[in-house]
């Protein structure tokens, strides 16, 4: 996933399509590149810790094709039929993403790790194998330095650590790249570090061991990112945090007395739909206070982060919100 966070950047409302064909196409074929070279030193080896990293591989160049998939279509325009826009949709491509490398990529890691548990196999020759490993990390650790410093930038728009925005983000497909990157940095190193005690001992075990340990990271990988979509898609409140800022926010305006009722839901990556019950200053005429309900909604709805906003009349016993 090297290219994806360039590809990230780009996927604006005003990308051009030009763009996104060669971008997609260069991070494609990067991906693929990759994961044919690292299949080529598994065919050549024979090792199992590399035939796991070349199914790593191919496993991150389909889950690309979902992650992508996503992106375009989380970006359409809302509708009449989907005032909220489809933003859900990426939770969707990258529930699916996640499901590919959970069910495939685990499930053949580790199965070709065990069934060469008690192998006597003596070990080929892993030069060829060692110099993808060494191409693949350096390649592998600037993509993973990029994505962090994207991860970064987004973190402090919100005043969020690294670690927990990419736990708590709504952006599927970034915290899919992100832990990607990290797993693939660190099956690399398992998979360098098997085939050289394989090498070094004549004991087949520890390549074994290292494609069971690739095969695991798959695994919980997918697990985490399964459950992470899952939520999101029945639905994630924003954080009361964030909530009490948006509160503020509309509080500031001198028009409104108090908030009673706020809530706001993710219905993609990082929009939510904000619904808010409030109680007028003054006594306005129900033209006025249609007039600035409508007022209140366009304002909150300046924010980039709001796919939409929908303010109603608060009775007048009604208490703010603590």
């Amino acid at each position: 996933m090297r290219e994806f966070s360039r590809f990230h950047r780009r996927l604006g409302t005003d990308a051009q399509v030009r763009q996104l064909r060669y971008t997609i196409a260069f991070a494609f074929a990067g991906s693929a590149f990759i994961a044919v070279s690292k299949t080529l030193a598994a065919a050549v080896t024979g090792s199992a810790s590399m035939l796991a990293e070349a199914v790593h591989s191919w496993i991150g160049t389909v889950s690309e094709v979902f992650l992508v998939i996503g992106y375009v279509a989380a970006r359409r325009p809302a509708d009449t039929q989907h005032p909220l826009g489809y933003g859900r949709e990426s939770f969707v491509w990258s529930l699916f993403a996640s499901i590919v490398m959970f069910v495939v990529g685990a499930q053949i890691a580790i199965w070709r790790g065990m069934a060469q548990l008690g192998s006597a196999e003596t070990p080929d020759d892993y030069r060829f194998g060692y110099a993808v490993i060494a191409i693949s990390l350096v390649l592998q650790q600037v993509s993973f330095v990029r994505a962090i410093r994207f991860v970064r930038e987004r973190a402090a728009e919100r005043n969020s650590g690294i670690f927990r925005h990419v736990f708590d983000t709504s952006d599927s497909q970034l915290r899919a790249v992100v832990i990607g990157d990290f797993i693939s940095l660190v099956g690399l190193i398992a998979a360098g570090l098997g085939m050289a005690l394989h090498q070094l001992t004549g004991k087949a075990l520890y390549d074994a061991m290292g494609s069971i340990l690739i095969g695991l990271l798959m695994g919980a990988a997918g697990l985490f990112l399964i459950n992470q979509n899952r939520r999101f898609l029945a639905g994630v409140p924003l954080s009361d945090e964030r909530s009490a800022m948006a509160v503020q926010y509309i509080e500031a305006d001198p028009r409104v007395e108090r908030v009673t009722y706020f809530f706001a839901e993710f219905v993609g990556p990082d929009r939510v739909m904000v619904a808010a019950r409030v109680v007028i200053a003054g006594d306005p005429t129900q033209t006025e206070l249609a007039r600035i309900l409508h007022e209140l909604e366009l304002r909150v709805m300046e924010h980039k982060a709001v796919a939409r906003a929908i303010f109603a009349l608060a009775t007048p016993e009604d208490v703010a919100m603590p």
